[in-house]
């Protein structure tokens, strides 16, 4: 076996296992987190503009990891709750980015330093962006569409086991997800398991007067990490190979910290990335041991979690084109912001 396939193969292994560890632990820890900060508890706590507002609209981001196929749902959610603008935006920008899974794989593979300004240049720019949106009435471009009361699992009314606006004490509810919740007059029904593919997957809002309020807790964090695997595996393998075998002088050479326009390249890449954060992160590490500059790989690794192409199509359901550029562009500028941060104060 050749020196190059060994390092191959033993960086794979000590990825895969490092990594799914931290993934599972963290998510279960999260998981813990989410079990008191249900949807609705989430649009009544954003509906103010304040400062206050802002704040806990990052707070919340960042403890609550939503894919992009959760994501959306929530958004319409707070839309249709009236949350404040500025504050809904800062949510949409920190939940992939800020991810308590993100962070701490992160640190586990970059060290605290790169992961310290990976946090600092993504909760700055989403609170600037979303106080910035709303001063200039970007709220307008949002679709009338989005805003008028329908059913379907996201919905403020229907969200996953919420009771709809208009009450019937005659029987339970079901919703879209394929639950049935509690009845208008408070007693609690029996939770059926969604549909394979809705959103509500590895959602468990719904529980029975048996079940406490941290079971499934472990279930849960395994599903979640079952629906990531086939992506961190195919991140760790990339990686692998290029750490086995990609020669370090050519990356050196057009990715080096001695080279400019690195970042921009890597921010205008990262964005329309269709790869989740967590496979994304160990191709990174890789990058970076070959003598990719620290900068380059931090805009890589916020384009690639901010955006992406499937999330924007979603986005253009309640957005315009307007805000949906506008949306783009703050990630590209948190990109690029934390790229040459990097660069500067480190």
């Amino acid at each position: 076996m050749s020196p190059q396939l060994q390092d191959t193969l033993g960086m794979f292994v000590f990825l895969a296992v490092e990594l799914s560890v931290l993934f599972i632990g963290i998510s279960a820890l999260v998981g813990v987190l989410q079990r008191h900060i249900p949807p609705a508890k989430v649009e009544a706590l954003l509906s103010s503009t304040g400062t206050r507002g802002y704040l806990l609209a990052a707070g919340l981001g960042a403890i609550t990891p939503f894919c992009s196929c959760s994501t959306i749902p929530m958004l319409k959610g707070l839309i249709r709750a009236r949350a404040g603008f500025g504050p809904m935006m800062v949510f949409l920008f920190s939940s992939p980015l800020l991810n308590p899974v993100v962070v701490v794989l992160l640190a586990a593979t970059f060290g605290l330093t790169l992961t310290s300004t990976y946090v600092i240049a993504a909760l700055a720019v989403s609170l600037g962006a979303g106080w910035l949106m709303h001063a200039f009435g970007f709220e307008r471009y949002i679709r009338r569409t989005a805003t008028k009361e329908t059913g379907g699992c996201g919905s403020s009314q229907s969200q996953c086991g919420a009771a709809p606006a208009v009450p019937d004490c005659g029987s339970p509810k079901t919703d879209s997800c394929g639950s049935r919740s509690e009845s208008a007059c408070g007693d609690t029904a029996i939770k059926i398991t969604p549909a394979s593919g809705s959103c509500c997957d590895s959602q468990s809002s719904v529980r029975t007067k048996e079940t406490g309020k941290y079971s499934g807790v472990w279930r849960d964090a395994w599903i979640d990490f079952v629906d990531v695997l086939p992506y961190l595996l195919v991140g760790i393998a990339l990686g692998s190979l290029i750490y086995g075998f990609m020669p370090t002088a050519l990356l050196e050479q057009y990715a080096g910290p001695d080279n400019p326009f690195a970042i921009p390249v890597a921010a205008v890449i990262g964005v329309p990335l269709y790869i989740r954060a967590e496979a994304v992160i160990p191709l990174a590490g890789a990058l970076m041991a070959k003598g990719v500059g620290a900068g380059t790989v931090l805009a890589l690794i916020i384009g690639s979690a901010g955006a992406s192409l499937t999330e924007l199509i979603l986005l253009r359901s309640l957005f315009t084109m307007k805000l949906l550029v506008a949306f783009v562009g703050v990630i590209f500028a948190m990109a690029m912001i934390a790229g040459y941060a990097t660069y500067l104060f480190f």
